[in-house]
């Protein structure tokens, strides 16, 4: 097997903790209530076991599988906000450490655990920030915050089932080559990023999440 081309932990492995209200949701719960729990933990294509997502039109599916979301970036906010970031707190279901989700590229692929055991995943599309996550965090002007600081974590899609823990190894087993990141598609794609995308999916070089598709196409147009 090639050599990874970067390395990393998991350091949570979250599930949603309980169902809560949402006065801006519909429908009116929501499961953004997420908390790190013991492994192992099993994930399939729809996402793992113990969690569940209750707004199926925006969440979930096998595009939207899994949320990562960094230490990093936590930190960052944990700084910024003067409070703790638990692992869960944004909604996640996998928190990281020495990962760059941000940077990583649209269908890039991680291996998360051992290859006998583990998960394979694959980068889809960032995270949105919405109305319910406003109210989970109770922050003034949070979406806004949010997207101005461009760090939203990732969506993934699970390629090969498993199980994972904390601290499991992640290794980035691929990248597809297009150079078009998560950061650069958040919260839409420049044109040069909707061209590339689509450039790479003609080719079968990516398999693109349909929304991002035709945000790409969108983009692409504006040029």
């Amino acid at each position: 097997m090639d050599s990874p081309l970067a390395v990393g932990r998991l350091t949570a492995v979250c599930v949603v903790h309980a169902l809560r209200h949402d006065p801006a949701g519909d429908p009116d719960v929501t499961a953004i209530d997420k908390r790190a729990v013991p492994g192992p933990v099993d994930v399939g294509p729809l996402g793992l076991a113990g969690d569940t997502q209750c707004d199926t039109a925006s969440h979930g599916g096998v595009d939207q599988a899994v949320y990562v979301y960094a230490d990093e970036d936590a930190a960052w906010w944990a700084d910024s906000l003067g409070r703790e970031i638990t692992p869960g707190l944004f909604g996640e279901n996998l928190r990281t450490s020495g990962i760059d989700v941000t940077g990583a590229e649209v269908g890039e692929r991680w291996r998360v655990g051992d290859t006998e055991t583990g998960i394979l995943v694959e980068v889809t599309s960032p995270r949105i920030p919405c109305t319910t996550f406003q109210y989970r965090m109770d922050e003034a002007h949070w979406v806004k915050r949010f997207t101005a600081r461009g760090r939203p974590g990732a969506y993934l899609r699970v390629v090969a089932p498993g199980r994972v823990a904390e601290g499991d190894r992640v290794a980035v087993e691929h990248r597809p080559g297009h150079g078009v990141s998560i950061g650069d598609v958040f919260p839409r794609p420049t044109p040069q990023a909707g061209r590339a995308l689509l450039h790479a999916a003609a080719r079968g070089v990516v398999a693109l999440q349909p929304e991002l598709a035709e945000q790409a196409r969108l983009a692409a147009a504006r040029a």
